[in-house]
């Protein structure tokens, strides 16, 4: 679809989705969005790298409506997916799913980004290999599917900035793959663009 086209509002909610500063080991780059969930959709995919090995992967898709949308209680909504490799013996705590789920609101809120409506799964496999397979680690990893309708917070509360929700998608993201916290007051250095395979 020619740019031109696209709503102005929609435009910038994606640039400022694009320019947001994720963790180093964090590799983000553009995807195909959905195209029957909303009238316009954008769609960012990342993978997280430590010591050159996978650890991680998600995406956050961006979806307008300019009429709005009930179920979502406003135009737009966030709609984000994370997945990490986790330690097996992790997958049987009870509580998981449950500290999952808080990933994700403590993200938000450590961003600043204001958000209604969330709703959202946290899944949790493990597997065991037997028989021919049975040399294989048993492994687990966890799912996080979540989404959520952004709002405008703070002293501009008419503007709309998607920024710090791309950012706490990356923290989720970098929080599940067993990443420790940036120090408070420590801004992480920009993540890697579009530079797959370069070195």
């Amino acid at each position: 679809m020619d740019a031109s086209a696209l709503p102005e509002e929609f435009r910038v909610a994606v640039a400022q989705l694009r320019a947001a500063r994720l963790r180093p080991e964090v590799f983000c780059e553009e995807m195909p969005a959905p195209q029957r969930i909303a009238p316009f959709a954008s769609a960012l995919s990342a993978d997280v790298t430590v010591d050159g090995q996978e650890v991680g992967t998600g995406r956050i898709v961006l979806l307008h409506d300019p009429a709005g949308n009930d179920a979502w209680d406003g135009t737009f909504r966030c709609v984000a997916y994370a997945r990490a490799e986790i330690d097996p013996e992790m997958a049987n705590d009870p509580l998981l799913a449950e500290v999952g789920w808080s990933w994700l609101s403590e993200a938000l809120a450590a961003h600043g980004a204001g958000y209604l409506a969330p709703s959202g799964t946290v899944t949790k496999v493990s597997s065991e290999s037997f028989g021919g397979m049975a040399d294989e680690e048993a492994s687990a990893q966890l799912e996080i599917r979540a989404s959520w309708t952004p709002v405008a917070v703070g002293a501009g509360a008419g503007l709309l900035d998607l920024g710090p929700h791309a950012e706490a998608w990356g923290e989720l993201l970098c929080t599940a793959s067993g990443l420790p916290p940036v120090p408070e007051g420590v801004a992480p250095l920009p993540s890697r663009r579009g530079q797959r395979g370069r070195g």
